[in-house]
């Protein structure tokens, strides 16, 4: 006598549970990891009514900070804490911007900082090739 095979049906669903928990750990490493991405240097900003700029999510910007003794960061490489001269920073800008010309750049200066300093930051952003520097304040604060 002869045995009859049951043929089973394909399962044509998928089990989305270990793909679930993948995307669980991603999100705590992810979570854990974000406030660590961003760097800088403290600057105490001057205060404005400016308007934000737009700025695309997926282009980040090139800052340059100016602290209150003159001394110059630029928010790029592994030393983004260790002061940076200007001929430094309009190098490496420069390289940059031969790269991606539409990249935007931003000096963030303390309002303790002379003027000229400030404006000494633009001259050699200018020189490496920026067609526009944008200026980082704090938005001010509304009184009443």
């Amino acid at each position: 006598m002869a045995t009859k095979r049951i043929r089973r049906k394909p399962m044509s669903e998928i089990n989305v549970v270990p793909y679930i928990d993948v995307m669980l750990v991603l999100l705590i490493v992810f979570m854990v990891a974000a406030p660590m991405l961003t760097q800088g240097v403290n600057v105490d900003l001057p205060n404005t009514d400016a308007k934000p700029l737009d700025v695309k999510e997926d282009e980040e910007a090139i800052i340059v900070s100016v602290k209150p003794d003159g001394t110059y960061y630029i928010n790029i490489g592994k030393d983004q804490e260790q002061a940076v001269s200007l001929e430094k920073i309009q190098e490496q800008v420069s390289k940059i911007m031969k790269v991606k010309p539409n990249r935007l750049v931003l000096i963030k200066g303390d309002q303790q900082v002379d003027y000229g300093t400030v404006v000494q930051a633009m001259a050699a952003l200018q020189a490496a090739g920026v067609p526009n520097v944008g200026l980082i304040t704090d938005p001010q604060e509304q009184t009443g």
